[in-house]
């Protein structure tokens, strides 16, 4: 569950960051100073996050690395192997459903402007 959580924060986080700093490219010479502030703001206050959000990642790396040797105490080899896919398969898994997710969210962004313009 833990792993859950802080794969979709990073996933989150890395997203917001990437929008902040597409806004930041996109203004133009004649935006205000205080929409420049507030941007870069943004920006210095999500790179925090995202780094916090790794030493939380690296902590639960480290539990996850420690209930797997307990594991490993009690499981056949078999098991174990099975066990040691589902962990490394499930933040991978996790990742690819965040991106289908942003791609259906912009699919449906995409129609919509479409049928818009009709």
């Amino acid at each position: 569950g833990d792993l859950d959580k802080v794969v979709n924060l990073l996933l989150s986080l890395s997203g917001r960051l990437a929008r902040v700093e597409t806004a930041l490219d996109s203004l133009g010479p004649h935006a205000s100073a205080e929409d420049k502030v507030a941007l870069r703001e943004k920006q210095r206050l999500l790179v925090a996050q995202l780094e916090d959000a790794k030493e939380l990642k690296e902590h639960v790396g480290r539990r996850e690395e420690a209930v797997g040797a307990m594991v490993a105490r009690y499981l056949p080899a078999e098991h174990l192997q099975d066990y040691q896919h589902f962990v490394k398969m499930k933040s991978a898994l996790i990742a690819e459903q965040r991106e289908l997710e942003e791609k259906i969210k912009l699919g449906q962004e995409q129609l919509r402007c479409l049928h818009e313009s009709l």
